[in-house]
Formats: structure tokens, C-alpha cells, sequence
């Protein structure tokens, strides 16, 4: 686990709680399966990944996209997956 921690940018590490929360809101809700609650976290990892990386990186051509593309797909999926994981340990945790 600190091996996956220490590849996700520490300004993104704020992103695992967020998605946990979203998590736990999505699975309240009656209109979502469960199922696909984990794919959900990923996209929306993704999006606020986008919306932060964009931000902060200057971007002067299609290669500077790309690599917004690329490190916000990687980033987003690793805070999503970290979110689904601290929820399962903590859901294995409950049980006797």
C-alpha cells in the first residue's frame, strides 16, 4: 500500500477521503448499484484530477495535453482505488 501512496501526488492525496465520502453518499443513494460505485469513484477521480491538474500545468501544445490526460487518468484512478481499498478494510474490519 505506501508503494501506490507514494506514486499519487501529494496535493492529490485529498482526493482518497473526498472519493471515500462520495463513496459512502453513492451508496446510501437507492439509485446507484453498488457494483458501480467503485467505477463511478474512478471517473469522478479522474475529473478532479483533470480539473487540478489543468490548473496548475501550463499548457502550450497537444503533447502538454496528453500529459495532462495521461498523469490525471493514472492519478485519479489510484485515488479512486485507494478510496475502494480503505473502505473494504474498514467494512472487514466491522466483521466478526
Amino acid at each position: 500500500m505506501s508503494m501506490i501512496l507514494d506514486m499519487i501526488h501529494p496535493e492529490l492525496m485529498v482526493l482518497v477521503p473526498v472519493l471515500y465520502f462520495w463513496g459512502i453518499l453513492l451508496k446510501k443513494s437507492l439509485l446507484i448499484n453498488n457494483r458501480y460505485i467503485p467505477l463511478l469513484l474512478g471517473g469522478m477521480g479522474i475529473v478532479f484530477a483533470v480539473i487540478y491538474i489543468a490548473a496548475v500545468t501550463p499548457i502550450l501544445g497537444a503533447r502538454d495535453v496528453l500529459m495532462v490526460l495521461f498523469g490525471a487518468v493514472t492519478q485519479g484512478l489510484l485515488c479512486a482505488g485507494c478510496s475502494v481499498y480503505i473502505h473494504q478494510i474498514l467494512k472487514q474490519m466491522q466483521k466478526k
